[in-house]
């Protein structure tokens, strides 16, 4: 009796104190000017973030309140947080949250409330919030464009290298440089991307947080930062010899045109696939002075029937969207036949890079780690894809880094066993 008696007042402590602190909290965020916009896309998102204070003064009022209360000091920032913002500590995302009301029925506590506050999600959220709008439009916290760009720029360098006997350190130096020159490219194609999307990512749920769709970066502001972007990416391939600065200048155009062409074909993501396999044709020249069309070509369109392949199963997440605002891509294209069409892309990719190594008289670790890897990576995310859960479509893009690190793997292994012969 006496247990039961002290559990329900501690219950109902509890109900109190974490109704109050909500008032306090929706209090304080009313009278918060200063907010950071917030664009994380997975995980924690939907809105707009409150400053750092916010959180503090949560934390504080709970405290404070807890003591008030007579009640055990217990961890009830996870309970206030799914509470006030709608967001559940469990499941990582939003859900609609009820409480009892004096009546004893359900009121809805998001019918008037504010817009919801986010959690930080990434490291980004470290950052001075000053600078967290560009990184994030960058996509700097989602490595894996950046590697599906650099992966192709990784087979041309070292397949290069090994037809040509040069020596490590050069190989080493210009796949850093490449790296380097990676990581931001793809940020100037994601600012790109964005600024021609910018009214249809409103519509869109998954993208409807990026800086730019929801306001926290202006046109004006991502066109001056793009101008800083492109001006580093210029400065990285400056360093290379004038074949291929000329031969990667000419590639500005497919990333400049490829958000457009969503708007015009059902095959966007072949523009995608020309643009992001450029590395192929780069890194050959970048290492021998002028490009080996015979091993390049081959193995740059490998690259874009494996960007088909990845980038189909990625825009089966935003069909539904899609459909409604008009935005045309190969997995509306395909439909209910996707995987038809992917596994005979990931066949293409497959025969093309077989013949890439053998025009470059590629060893017994080419064919088993990297044809027979990237053949049995394709094969897995084929045959287990669920195409109508957004989620696992995101899961097997992500995991196409690992197809590009298998490919590379064969390459850099012939590579090395030549150099200690």
């Amino acid at each position: 009796m006496l247990n039961s008696a002290g559990a329900s007042i501690w219950h109902h402590a509890a109900i109190g104190t974490i109704r109050t602190c909500q008032t306090s909290v929706f209090s304080q965020l009313k009278s918060t000017q200063h907010r950071i916009p917030f664009a994380h896309e997975m995980g924690w998102s939907r809105s707009l973030l409150p400053s750092r204070t916010l959180t503090m003064f949560a934390r504080r009022s709970l405290r404070v309140k807890s003591k008030s209360a007579g009640t055990a000091p217990v961890n009830m920032l996870s309970v206030v947080r799914e509470q006030t913002y709608g967001i559940s500590p469990l499941t990582n995302g939003l859900k609609h949250t009820f409480s009892t009301g004096s009546s004893g029925h359900a009121v809805d506590e998001n019918k008037d409330a504010l817009p919801s506050a986010v959690v930080p999600g990434t490291w980004l959220d470290r950052m001075p919030k000053s600078v967290q709008p560009y990184l994030y439009l960058t996509r700097i916290d989602k490595p894996i464009g950046t590697w599906l760009l650099f992966w192709p720029c990784a087979w041309g360098i070292t397949m290069a290298s090994y037809s040509a006997h040069l020596p490590l350190t050069s190989t080493l130096s210009t796949i850093g440089l490449f790296g380097i020159g990676a990581v931001i490219m793809r940020g100037a194609g994601c600012t790109i991307n964005d600024l021609w999307d910018r009214n249809i990512d409103k519509k869109v749920e998954r993208t409807k947080v990026r800086p730019l769709a929801s306001g926290a970066v202006t046109p004006t502001q991502a066109i001056a930062f793009l101008g800083l972007q492109l001006g580093a990416g210029l400065a990285v391939l400056t360093q290379l010899n004038l074949y291929s600065i000329l031969l990667g200048a000419s590639s500005l155009s497919l990333v400049v045109s490829y958000p457009a062409m969503k708007r015009i074909t059902y095959w966007p993501q072949v523009v995608l696939g020309l643009a992001f396999n450029w590395g192929a044709l780069l890194g050959s020249s970048a290492m021998l002075g002028a490009a080996n069309w015979a091993v390049a070509l081959p193995l740059y369109a490998s690259g874009v029937c494996w960007t088909l392949v990845y980038d189909t199963i990625y825009a089966h997440q935003d069909k539904k969207d899609d459909v409604k605002i008009g935005v045309k891509s190969t997995a509306l294209r395909f439909g209910e036949k996707t995987p038809e069409f992917l596994a005979a892309f990931s066949t293409g990719m497959v025969s093309m890079l077989a013949l890439a190594g053998y025009m470059n008289d590629q060893g017994p670790l080419f064919y088993a780690l990297s044809v027979g890897g990237a053949a049995a990576h394709l094969a897995w995310q084929l045959r287990t894809v669920n195409y109508e859960n957004p989620a696992d479509c995101w899961s097997k893009f992500a995991s196409n880094k690992w197809t590009g690190a298998l490919v590379f793997s064969g390459i850099a292994g012939d590579y090395l066993h030549q150099l200690t012969m």
